[in-house]
Parts: structure tokens; C-alpha cells; sequence
């Protein structure tokens, strides 16, 4: 029996981990550990599968064709209300300008308070949808006299163009390339309303199992964060390569982000606060939020990087 059960976990264990990633600049510590050999060189097998946004790689996740998934708080938000089996292992990079509203020189709209009564696109459910609410809010807007428009990233550029929409909320690269190909295009100043984190989750099925596999995972994203630091003109060469962009975009977004590994009580701050923001706004229907304690697993990383970890149980 004993001999069986050991037989059964070092199959398991042989199994290549599936990471679903959201194909943008926030992901290039995992583009780095995978072009650098990191995964491999930690002895971790991992077959990477792109998709637009962590709206749908978490999708992937719970819909069982992917074991990890790269995503916002947001996201990890708005799904717990109706899923709990994934958890965060890492925070691995932050920015508070990652989001930003972009909208047509014939608008009018020069100013956040000017997207009241305008018709407004962002992926509902995401962290774009709670930049746009929260940038409202800051500057005395009511986010129900704005039309929003539920629309997905890759829409976004004809329907500015095409003059459905008045302004769209949404991440990099998405600003820079309708910025690029929309006549009359522009963004309105940089907001600190909210600092996106975006973060490493696991299926919870592999908590306890593969955490072997998650350290070297997590090993090989601190050696790809220590590459960016030291060597970020080569990490600019592979970002651009990844999202096959050209120099001037690379250039445009590479102050924005703070790449580095982290499990803060920040997350669990901002979770709980998007939670009660989704509550009140009536986005979900549940009168009470999770315990985001629940969604938290920091053993891997304590086994990396335990200084990194502040969130109190």
C-alpha cells in the first residue's frame, strides 16, 4: 500500500505544471525565466499558453486547462465571490500606471469629471473596470451616470474609431497601440487612484503537493527579477520580442513598473477594499466578502524569499 502511494505522487509530480499567462509588460519576469532557461535550470517542466488579460487566464485556471495563472487583485477579487479554489503564491510586480483612459481629441475630454454622461469601454470584472470607478469617485463623478460599455481589449481600437464609444479604460499595451493606430488619440494625465498588483495563483488542488515545484517556479521568477535589474537592456530586447512591439513602446512603459516578488498586507487591504466597493456599486449580489486570508498560500515563497512576506494571519 505505502509503495503505491509513493508510485502515485512521483507520477504526479513528473507532470508538467500549465501556467496560463496574460500577454502583457507585467509578465516579463515570466518571459525572462522562460528565454533565460530558469524553469528548466530550477528542474521545473512548465508548458506556457498566452491569452489576452487575466480575466481569461484565471478562466483557463478554473476551467481546468491550466494548474497557475497570472492575474490582478482585481480579478482575484470579483471571482472569489463564486470560486475558491485558487490562491495567490506571489505578488511579482506592481504599478500605478499600468491603466489609463484613453479617449478622442473630439470628445472634450480633457479631464476625468468630463466622462460624465459619455460612453465609456473597459472589461467589466477587471481592474480596469476599478481604475475607471475609482478615478471617478476621486474626482466627484457618480460611476452610474457614465454608459459603460463592456467591451474585450482587442475591440477596443475600432470602437473609438468607429465613434461608439467615447473613451475606453484598459492596461498596456492596449493605450500605447491605439495611441499608435487611432487617429486623434490621447490619454488623460496619470492618476495615483490605484496601485495595480499582479500576481501568481495556483489551483488550491496543488497546494501541499506541488510545492516543490512552485519554490523552483518562484526561484526562477527572483532570478528573472534580479536579470531585469541588472541587465535591463536585454530585458527590454526580450519584451519586445514577446509582444512583438517596437523600441518606442518599450521605452513608453518601462518606468512603470516595480517587478519584484512580495506576499504584502497590502493585497489583503485592496482585496478587501475592492470587495466592499463591488458589494456597494452591486457588481455582485453576496452581502458579505470572503476571507482573503483563504486565497493566500506563502509557504513556497517563505521557502525563497520569507522576507518578503508581511501579511498577518
Amino acid at each position: 500500500m505505502s509503495f503505491q502511494l509513493i508510485f502515485t505522487s512521483s507520477a504526479w509530480s513528473a507532470e508538467p505544471l500549465r501556467l496560463s499567462v496574460s500577454k502583457t509588460p507585467l509578465s516579463l519576469p515570466i518571459y525572462i525565466a522562460d528565454s533565460m532557461g530558469y524553469f528548466s535550470s530550477e528542474g521545473l517542466q512548465l508548458k506556457i499558453s498566452e491569452v489576452i488579460g487575466g480575466h481569461r487566464t484565471l478562466h483557463e485556471l478554473l476551467a481546468g486547462n491550466a494548474d497557475l495563472a497570472t492575474s490582478s487583485d482585481t480579478v482575484v477579487m470579483f471571482n472569489s465571490f463564486e470560486n475558491s479554489n485558487y490562491a495567490v503564491i506571489a505578488t511579482f510586480v506592481t504599478s500605478d500606471d499600468d491603466i489609463k483612459i484613453v479617449t478622442r481629441s473630439n470628445t472634450d475630454i480633457s479631464h476625468p469629471r468630463h466622462l460624465q454622461g459619455k460612453r465609456v469601454g473597459t472589461v467589466t470584472g477587471t481592474a480596469s473596470h476599478y481604475y475607471l470607478d475609482m478615478l471617478l469617485l476621486l474626482h466627484g463623478v457618480d460611476p452610474k451616470s457614465v454608459q459603460v460599455h463592456n467591451l474585450q481589449p482587442e475591440e477596443m481600437a475600432d470602437a473609438l474609431k468607429n465613434r461608439k464609444i467615447d473613451a475606453v479604460a484598459i492596461w498596456e499595451p492596449y493605450p500605447f497601440i491605439m495611441l499608435k493606430s487611432v487617429p486623434g488619440t490621447r490619454t488623460l494625465p496619470k492618476s495615483n487612484v490605484y496601485r495595480l498588483s499582479f500576481n501568481l495563483l495556483v489551483h488550491k488542488k496543488h497546494l501541499g503537493v506541488r510545492d516543490d515545484d512552485l519554490v523552483r517556479l518562484l526561484r526562477a521568477l527572483d532570478r528573472a527579477e534580479q536579470f531585469i535589474k541588472l541587465e535591463p537592456a536585454k530585458a527590454m530586447v526580450i519584451l519586445r520580442n514577446r509582444l512583438q512591439l517596437d523600441q518606442s513602446f518599450i521605452h513608453w512603459i518601462w518606468p512603470r513598473y516595480n517587478y519584484r516578488l512580495s506576499l504584502d498586507q497590502s493585497l489583503l487591504t485592496t482585496l478587501e477594499g475592492e470587495s466592499r466597493w463591488a458589494r456597494h456599486e452591486g457588481h455582485v449580489k453576496q452581502e458579505r466578502s470572503p476571507n482573503y486570508l483563504d486565497f493566500i498560500y506563502a509557504t513556497p515563497l517563505s521557502r525563497v524569499r520569507p522576507g518578503l512576506i508581511s501579511i498577518v494571519r
